[in-house]
């Protein structure tokens, strides 16, 4: 790319124009956008207006010179400020649409790479013409457009590799393991959301232990998927103690009607005790689980479905962990029944050998719950981070006594999507 001495990316084979080349396939992915929503119209209209950066077919003209100088460089920024302008126009009716998602926030890298005010002449409309290659329903020639409601499949069939994945938990006291791997023990009685994005709601509900006491337990979820283009209806799945449904609240197992509403699936392993959605349209997997009279949550989520919020949405348990002032640290345990701290440690130590933040998350709720069976829920929450963590090496944290989480592990730098991969084409 930027490097002679690079392979060309097989986004960017030399001699090709790249812009055309990488937004041809977005356009393909974006097939089947929602009627409503346009950013298909913007793509069309920004492949369209950087034909003539294509300098005979040259990466290089299209770069201009280099980065922020030369006339195509000059032209990508007019292209680039027409781009943002329509996404603007179609926001309101794009809120759930991923490749819209993908489109601005690869807009604004472009601009920032390219050195490309905000303020400044835009590109003139296009000339009405023919529908570019993969623009319309009806296409002659090209690979066929991949399942809107597959988002693995996009996702490879755009940037040629498979997405990242964030994981987070909640079990036990509540115990909570963000996307971030922050581990926090909280006290949050009533109801706080462990998501709030533009594709997903949930909501734990918890309420103490006992009574007067600072830890709690949760014994409620609420899950909203939120309808999505042809893929799915909205649909509720709730789940509280000793009523964990294999169905959702309307008593569907899938997403609906809609050509994609086998993208949503429910099923049981365990009936009354274990249930797993699985929603293929966001590459989201969901297990619930019932042990010792308190329900457990872990997800395994695209990076761009967890990181789809806007600012007035940031109190969410999974992006940022417990709240300061929600935290419990082990030292805040009190001991009820006739369970000692050597026979918990003993306990817990059968399923879980390794003295991690697992490991002393149920020691401290078989102390405070005075039941052995809560060693089930942290064992059940250690497995479930084995089958979804991407990186294997972060599956162990090792909390301080204070409850402040020391990890190696730092925010996940995010994963190319979208049109993210035109900004290596650009390079």
């Amino acid at each position: 790319m930027g490097d002679p001495g690079q392979s060309p990316s097989p986004w960017c084979p030399h001699g090709s124009p790249p812009t055309l080349s990488i937004l041809t396939l977005l356009l393909l992915l974006c097939g089947h956008a929602h009627s409503q929503c346009k950013i298909l119209r913007c793509n069309a209209e920004y492949v369209s207006s950087t034909l003539s950066l294509r300098g005979g077919g040259s990466p290089g003209a299209l770069r201009g010179g280099g980065r922020g100088g030369g006339v195509g460089s000059s032209g990508l920024c007019r292209a680039l400020r027409s781009y943002a302008l329509c996404t603007r126009r179609t926001a309101r009716t794009c809120r759930g649409d991923l490749a819209f998602h993908s489109a601005v926030h690869g807009i604004e890298d472009l601009m920032i790479q390219h050195n490309c005010s905000r303020q400044g002449p835009t590109a003139p409309p296009p000339p009405r013409g023919p529908a570019l290659p993969g623009a319309g329903p009806v296409r002659s020639s090209g690979p066929p457009a991949p399942d809107p409601c597959d988002y693995e499949g996009r996702f490879f069939r755009l940037n040629g590799q498979p997405p990242g994945f964030l994981h987070c938990a909640s079990f036990g006291d509540p115990h909570v393991r963000s996307f971030h791997h922050h581990f926090h023990t909280c006290r949050v009685q009533g109801a706080w959301p462990l998501l709030d994005n533009d594709f997903l709601f949930v909501q734990a509900t918890s309420s103490p232990v006992a009574s007067g006491a600072n830890a709690t337990t949760t014994r409620k979820l609420t899950i909203i998927f939120k309808n999505m283009q042809e893929c799915i209806d909205q649909k509720v799945y709730q789940a509280e103690v000793d009523n964990l449904p294999a169905a959702f609240e309307d008593g569907s197992i899938n997403g609906g009607d809609r050509p994609g509403g086998s993208s949503l699936s429910i099923r049981t392993a365990n009936p009354g005790s274990h249930v797993e959605i699985r929603a293929a349209y966001i590459g989201t997997t969901i297990i619930i689980r019932q042990t010792a009279g308190q329900l457990s949550f872990s997800i395994k989520a695209a990076e761009d479905v967890a990181r789809a919020f806007s600012a007035e949405q940031d109190l969410q348990l999974c992006v940022g962990g417990c709240p300061p002032s929600q935290r419990l640290s082990r030292s805040e345990r009190s001991r009820r029944g006739a369970i000692t701290i050597d026979t918990a440690r003993q306990l817990c130590k059968e399923g879980l050998p390794v003295e991690d933040a697992y490991f002393h998350s149920c020691v401290f709720d078989v102390l405070i719950s005075g039941d052995p069976n809560f060693t089930v829920a942290a064992q059940a929450a250690l497995e479930d981070a084995r089958a979804f963590l991407p990186d294997l090496e972060k599956l162990h944290l090792f909390p301080s006594d204070a409850g402040v989480p020391l990890s190696s592990a730092t925010l996940l730098a995010p994963l190319l999507s979208g049109v993210f991969v035109l900004w290596l084409c650009i390079q």
